[in-house]
């Protein structure tokens, strides 16, 4: 464990309760509009959406399941740049353009076999509200909706885009081992392919 880090986290220190959470978690899923982007939707004249990806975002993403905790994108969203950045992260588990976000979730936790109190749920606007009450963690970024504030167990010192994905994967990953030891992985060259 990294109390270093985690300690830099006063909810975790005052609600152990959450620290145990991140513990056990198999499973994270991830919103894309106001947690891994910065929520902007930008359009050419072609009518193509332009979405800006924080790249350490991507390093998270692809190191939880290499330590056993499978990442899942859940989004209202659907685009050929989305579709790219999953596929480029071999994200397994994508559900674009999805407005029942909570079946969705159902479907992925009883194919994955695991409860939904071992799933993590990060997420910024009303729509995630329809999840975050049926994970044993629900996680938003600092720039969340007031009403999503209010159902988080933990809020997040990242707003949305700058980095949200590294930090919720510091923080699971901080309950098992060092930082340290969790990044020895990403330092490998076979890591980026």
């Amino acid at each position: 464990m990294d109390t270093d880090f985690l300690s830099s986290y006063p909810v975790l220190s005052q609600s152990p309760e959450w620290l145990d959470a991140l513990k056990v978690l198999k499973l994270v899923v991830f919103d894309v509009d106001g947690v891994l982007t910065d929520g902007r939707l930008l359009y050419t004249e072609q009518g193509e959406t332009i979405k800006r990806f924080n790249v350490k975002d991507g390093v998270a993403m692809k190191l939880l399941p290499r330590w056993g905790v499978s990442v899942a994108v859940i989004t209202a969203k659907d685009s050929a740049p989305l579709r790219q950045r999953m596929k480029d992260l071999k994200v397994e588990h994508f559900y674009p353009g999805c407005h029942n976000k909570a079946a969705a979730f159902a479907e992925l936790v009883a194919r994955l076999g695991i409860d939904p109190s071992q799933a993590a749920y990060v997420g910024d606007d009303v729509i995630d509200l329809q999840v975050m009450p049926l994970v044993g963690v629900a996680l938003c970024p600092a720039d969340a909706h007031v009403l999503v504030k209010r159902h988080c167990s933990i809020v997040l010192s990242k707003a949305a885009g700058e980095g949200v994905a590294r930090e919720v994967a510091d923080m699971i990953l901080a309950t098992r081992m060092s930082l340290e030891s969790a990044y020895e992985l990403a330092q490998q060259p076979e890591f980026e392919k």
